[in-house]
């Protein structure tokens, strides 16, 4: 087998790793909460360049962007700053996931990315936009009427109207047994009782 050949050989399975890997992974999360959001190039690639972006924002401005060993914060969106960096800067083993801090409901959107690797490094910068995305990440992070202290808030109402319908019977049942009580100790007097009876017959 001629090099020529190997290496088209090495260029069509390294694309095909990259279309594999670019399959959409949705990730939930709630308010508050860090999220990885995974990336992973081919192992053996020297990469000079790691690039997130967040397409619904319809902004220049990147998730994050690092050349080198060194993010770029100077061209990353405002909403994003002190709030993502890579899992590992070094990105051993083509690892250039991205960890995001404190999430919220702005969240919520489709996160891709790509790499530079070396041999591109030639070309020019325009080529970054046309490397393979290797990463889709669909996130969502849930509102705050999807998560489980709500949901115990609203046990907690219903367990305290339960007890006070219960408080509520016990007081009615205790009055008509007090007031049933008090007529048999004081009976109405005869002529009470015979108007009372004669007013029955006449209903």
């Amino acid at each position: 087998m001629s090099v020529s050949t190997s290496a088209s050989l090495w260029t069509l399975l390294s694309l095909w790793v990259l279309v594999s890997a670019s399959e959409v992974q949705n990730i939930t999360a709630d308010p508050g909460q860090t999220v990885t959001l995974p990336c992973r190039a081919p192992r053996d690639t020297k990469i000079i360049v790691v690039e997130w972006t967040r397409p619904d924002l319809k902004t220049e401005k990147y998730v994050f962007l690092q050349r080198g060993s060194q993010p770029v914060t100077d061209k990353q969106h405002p909403s994003f700053q002190d709030r993502v960096d890579l899992v590992d800067r070094q990105m051993k083993d083509g690892n250039v996931s991205l960890i995001l801090k404190n999430v919220t409901r702005e969240d919520t959107g489709r996160y891709k990315c790509r790499v530079v690797q070396r041999e591109t490094n030639r070309r020019k910068r325009s080529f970054l936009n046309t490397e393979p995305i290797i990463s889709i990440i669909d996130l969502d992070v849930r509102s705050s009427a999807h998560t489980g202290g709500d949901s115990r808030g609203h046990v907690g109402l219903a367990a305290g109207l339960s007890v006070v319908a219960v408080v509520a019977l016990v007081v009615v049942a205790l009055g008509i047994f007090m007031s049933k009580r008090h007529m048999k100790k004081n009976p109405p007097p005869p002529a009470a009782a015979a108007d009372e009876e004669a007013g029955e017959q006449m209903l």
